[in-house]
């Protein structure tokens, strides 16, 4: 341990871990980060394909205006300009009619009604209760009285056309998770925050490959004296009177504090036989994974248009347009310019690159690699035309099994803060108390929440956690109200 500089073992090179670094690096503690895998960025993360030189991110991740602290991350490491942004969202339905939720000139939450409006897989019926429910969980956020927000919505005489079309397209995507396994809190949150203001639900999309878009933290971490360890597991702790003691491919390196910065099922692993991690061993058992599956697609023509869209009432839920989110030429500008017949001719032999995403896939985890292609291929030309004239030239499928927590009803009872038994070691990860789902901003905050709990234990406490942004418009009385 290094004399007059308070070192920190930081177990986990995932979001959540590189947060708490990278703030701990800054605050003047000698960090080192240990991730067993050789690259960062934990379940937002890609890897190259086997006997190929294309890359694919191990999921889509997005991020939105309301993740500021995800944002405030961004910056710190330089990579905001990495990120291109959406107003925009199409809505396609089988047969290919598309609909648009874009921003008006109104405020919030107003400020999306004259799209809502115009939504033409919506009936008026289902416009009107939707109505009824969103102000209902914006005025009055409720508890986690054990009910699931399946059975809300049904409470809430929301039609079954709503539910399929609406709520479920939204909140299994954002929650990855079903309806009938998603706490009414949670769906509230994505609800409520995306609607505080103009920017909160703008998407924001890396416009580079999700290893590669973490790898500045790296650089900012060994600027400041820390370092990173891939490629090295971390087997077992202990915790005596004056360190943290790691276990490292049977050799032990000694460190004054500690931050675990790994899944629950990872952490369940690690954790040592004794009274003093029996709570946290029963609160981990409680926690449930929910899968999401991803199927990579190449073309030998461009299929669309569009940078990216919502698909309805099929398995597949969102198809993300890589060929044009990763290129440089502007996603918008590519969506929206004008194309002549000449040129429209030409652009249709570009290659397409596209992922397809299925939240919460549990019934895919068992199906085969080709019965998953086969089936993302027949939905998929049911939205593009254009993809009955393309051939596939290749395709891949990564199951993530473990990609989330599942936001069951009860389930906040069971996270657990930062602190633990331990007085030296902490936790991370974006299924610790957050306040917060499953999402790289949880995640973010994981991390900057156990800086902060860490320097108050050393004695130099510093804030990192970045405020809420306040409502805007009309939402600031609204939620006054509430």
């Amino acid at each position: 341990m290094t004399p007059g500089k308070p070192t920190v073992a930081i177990v986990g090179g995932g979001l959540a871990g590189l947060a708490a670094a990278c703030a701990l690096a800054e605050a003047g503690f000698s960090v080192t980060v240990f991730e067993r895998r050789p690259f960062l960025g934990g379940r937002a993360s890609s890897y190259q394909l086997p006997a190929t030189e294309e890359v694919v991110d191990n999921c889509q991740h997005v991020l939105f205006g309301c993740c500021t602290n995800l944002l405030a991350f961004y910056r710190i490491i330089g990579i905001e300009d990495q990120i291109r942004w959406f107003d925009r969202m199409t809505f396609i339905e089988p047969g290919g009619r598309r609909s648009v939720l874009d921003a008006g000139g109104l405020p919030a939450p107003l400020h999306v009604m004259p799209s809502f409006l115009g939504l033409r897989f919506l009936s008026a019926w289902d416009k009107i209760m939707l109505s009824k429910a969103l102000l209902t969980l914006v005025t009055g956020p409720p508890r986690d009285d054990g009910w699931s927000f399946d059975e809300w919505l049904r409470k809430h005489h929301q039609p079954a056309s709503a539910i399929a079309r609406f709520w479920k397209p939204i909140l299994v995507s954002a929650l990855s998770e079903d309806l009938d396994r998603i706490t009414v809190p949670y769906a509230a949150q994505v609800v409520g925050e995306s609607m505080k203001s103009r920017n909160a639900r703008t998407m924001g999309i890396p416009m580079v490959p999700l290893t590669e878009l973490y790898q500045p933290a790296t650089d900012y971490i060994a600027a400041r004296g820390g370092n990173i360890r891939l490629r090295t597991g971390v087997e077992a702790f202990s915790v005596k009177e004056d360190c943290v003691r790691l276990t490292l491919e049977g050799r032990e390196e000694e460190f004054n504090y500690a931050i675990l910065a790994i899944p629950f099922d990872a952490l369940e692993k690690l954790l040592p036989a004794t009274p003093e991690a029996e709570e946290l061993q029963s609160k981990v058992r409680q926690f449930d994974n929910s899968p999401i599956t991803g199927v990579h697609l190449w073309f030998d023509r461009k299929i669309t248009r569009l940078p990216h869209a919502v698909l309805l009432d099929r398995t597949i839920q969102w198809m993300f347009h890589k060929s044009l989110l990763l290129g440089k030429r502007s996603a918008e500008e590519e969506s929206t310019a004008p194309v002549s017949k000449g040129s429209k001719r030409q652009s249709s032999r570009i290659p397409s690159y596209v992922e397809l995403v299925i939240s919460s896939s549990k019934s895919l985890v068992a199906s085969s690699r080709q019965h998953i292609i086969d089936l993302a291929v027949s939905e998929l030309l049911e939205f593009f035309p254009r993809a009955h004239d393309a051939k596939l030239l290749k395709a891949t499928v990564v199951k993530e099994v473990n990609a989330t927590f599942s936001p069951r009803p009860g389930i906040d009872r069971y996270r657990p803060a930062t602190h633990t038994a331990w007085p030296t070691v902490f936790l991370a990860g974006d299924w610790t108390a957050t306040g917060w789902p499953a999402t790289m901003e949880g995640a973010v905050r994981s991390g900057y929440l156990a800086a902060e709990a860490l320097t108050r234990q050393a004695g130099t406490e510093k804030k990192f956690l970045v405020p809420d942004p306040p409502p805007r418009g009309l939402m600031r009385l609204l939620l006054r109200k509430s």
